[in-house]
């Protein structure tokens, strides 16, 4: 995190603005992390429903980079320094790094669900801090989550029964 900052949104003080930047700085890791991921899971999906998995990814991928390029310009115009490295992802990740490769559906799917609920998680409590902070952050954070559970409902959508149960 950049510790001095030289200009922010006007009205806005340099302590709440340090605040959100460190808020908005774990949550570029954390989408960085997401995209990649499944990119990775794209590749490496086989087996039934393979070509729908596929397909299904990009639209997610695309969007989540979208995501960051947003994410990265806000903490920009808050006078932070947006850091998208492969260094500085590994250096603030909290979470283990994705370990499938080659894997059936299922466990893609399954593995991909955890994911998203980490990182839907995070997001949610990132809106309970930026609340009291930073209201344009907060609603860029909010519109961000409801594309973001709506992908998870897409993956839960292909490991759940027709009562309901995910299969896990």
């Amino acid at each position: 995190m950049s510790n001095n900052i030289e200009f922010t949104a006007p009205g806005m003080n340099h302590e709440a603005a340090k605040k959100t930047i460190e808020i908005l700085e774990h949550r570029l890791t954390a989408l960085i992390d997401l995209q990649l991921t499944l990119k990775h899971v794209h590749w490496n999906v086989v087996g039934p429903n393979f070509i729908g998995v596929h397909e299904m990814l990009d639209p997610q991928v695309e969007a989540v980079r979208g995501m960051t390029d947003t994410l990265a310009e806000r903490i920009a115009t808050l006078g932070g320094v947006p850091k998208g490295t492969p260094k500085a992802i590994v250096d603030t990740r909290t979470w283990d790094d994705y370990d499938l490769g080659k894997a059936l559906v299922k466990d893609h799917l399954v593995a991909l669900d955890k994911v998203y609920t980490g990182v839907n998680g995070d997001h949610r409590e990132a809106l309970g801090k930026l609340s009291e902070i930073d209201p344009v952050s907060e609603d860029m954070i909010t519109g961000q989550l409801a594309d973001l559970e709506q992908f998870q409902w897409f993956v839960r959508a292909h490991l759940e029964s027709s009562t309901g149960e995910l299969k896990t």
